[in-house]
């Protein structure tokens, strides 16, 4: 990989790439359990399926995109990773079948893909899936130095008050690669498929099974919390250089914090205010940190409403018997939060319950250590005093339940 420098016009600013990454979108695994890892994931942390995948897999949402959360069965998944383009890049311990990247426009995935073509590296998937591929978002597939999945996408389908996503017979078609002349609308899309005799509350809906006995705000709930945001995502790296190489230079990611742990150093990166994305940290970490050794993945992060709700979660995932820690992860390899919570799904990852994250502001500076809120993590207390950026960041949009 030779890296020389090129600006590019990105909506009227120049930057160092045609892209700019500015969310996790979506996040999937590929689970031995598949159905006990559906009930964990819907039944108990409240995400809703959207659509069921051809090959068996499970499409959900916390919020109107179509997707956040992808399940898909392990052994299957990895038979077909070991066929044509990914075969060379499978790795039996790498069960993250993708980590999604949002940006903005249909433009920026067009420069993109030509942009991970000057490079010389290699693209797995482009354009669009259409047809059979619920979201209906362009997209760009490309690997990183541990043979992680990134995808790069536009437009993703908004599932909106009636909770139905997109029927088959109304998804546009397929692109197997990047067009570069503009495209239609998705509003022209789907007004050419009620055209051609569409029926939108044909999709798929679903329908929580759970009673709502929680009152959570004043929103009657089947469980005292919301999730409102997913990641950071936290990956276990066999050479960490070069993967902060890669998704600093390549991706665009920006430096906010580094940590020396037991003689081992990790790096926290953001893409936008949010203290970070992703985190970085060396493999023989794993064993240290007392994690499991199948997967790559450190851990999942899922944001909830407050600091009320992650309480509550706690209580009602240990009730409802699943494995919670407060200190699986010591408070210096999670800078940014301040108290959180760590429930294993039945596959044994680590997902990272939250409620606040710290905003970097136009300076890019954080906030200093000796700063930040001292927590124990084996006694919460009931409430906590605000701190300058309680609360800030982007809020969820629309009804919680």
């Amino acid at each position: 990989m030779t890296m020389t420098r090129t600006t590019y016009d990105v909506g009227g600013v120049l930057l160092d790439r045609p892209f700019k990454i500015r969310r996790l979108g979506h996040f999937g695994f590929n689970v031995r359990d598949l159905e006990a890892n559906v009930h964990f994931y819907c039944d108990l942390l409240g995400f809703r399926i959207s659509d069921l995948s051809a090959r068996g897999g499970y499409f959900c949402r916390y919020g109107s995109d179509h997707h956040a959360l992808v399940l898909f069965d392990k052994t299957s998944s990895d038979e077909r990773a070991q066929t044509g383009i990914s075969a060379r890049h499978f790795r039996a311990e790498n069960d993250i079948n993708q980590i999604t990247w949002q940006i903005q426009s249909r433009g920026e995935i067009v420069g993109a893909t030509q942009y991970f073509r000057d490079l010389e590296m290699e693209i797995r998937t482009e354009g669009r899936a259409g047809g059979m591929g619920p979201g209906s978002n362009f997209h760009l597939y490309v690997w990183d130095p541990d043979d992680q999945i990134n995808e790069l996408f536009y437009g993703i389908e908004q599932i909106g008050w009636d909770g139905h996503s997109k029927p088959i017979e109304m998804r546009p078609p397929g692109e197997p690669e990047v067009l570069h002349e503009p495209h239609i609308s998705e509003f022209r899309e789907v007004q050419d498929a009620l055209v051609r005799g569409g029926i939108p509350t044909e999709g798929y809906r679903y329908q929580d099974p759970n009673l709502a006995k929680f009152e959570v705000d004043g929103i009657l709930m089947p469980r005292p919390f919301k999730v409102v945001r997913i990641g950071p995502v936290k990956l276990f790296c066999d050479d960490l250089a070069a993967a902060e190489e890669y998704y600093r230079a390549v991706m665009g990611f920006t430096l906010t914090e580094e940590v020396e742990w037991h003689g081992e150093r990790c790096v926290f990166l953001r893409c936008d205010n949010e203290h970070h994305a992703l985190g970085l940290f060396p493999k023989p970490l794993r064993a240290k940190l007392g994690l499991s050794s199948e997967t790559s993945n450190m851990s999942f992060g899922l944001q909830l409403a407050n600091y009320r709700q992650l309480r509550d979660a706690v209580t009602f995932l240990r009730d409802s018997g699943v494995r919670v820690e407060t200190a699986a992860l010591p408070p210096e390899l999670h800078p940014g939060m301040d108290y959180a919570a760590y429930a294993f799904d039945p596959d044994g990852h680590c997902i990272e319950l939250y409620y606040y994250m710290e905003q970097v502001g136009w300076d890019g500076s954080v906030r200093p250590p000796e700063a930040r809120r001292k927590v124990d993590p084996s006694s919460w207390p009931e409430t906590l005093e605000p701190l300058s950026d309680t609360y800030h960041g982007e809020p969820f949009l629309g009804p919680w339940a």
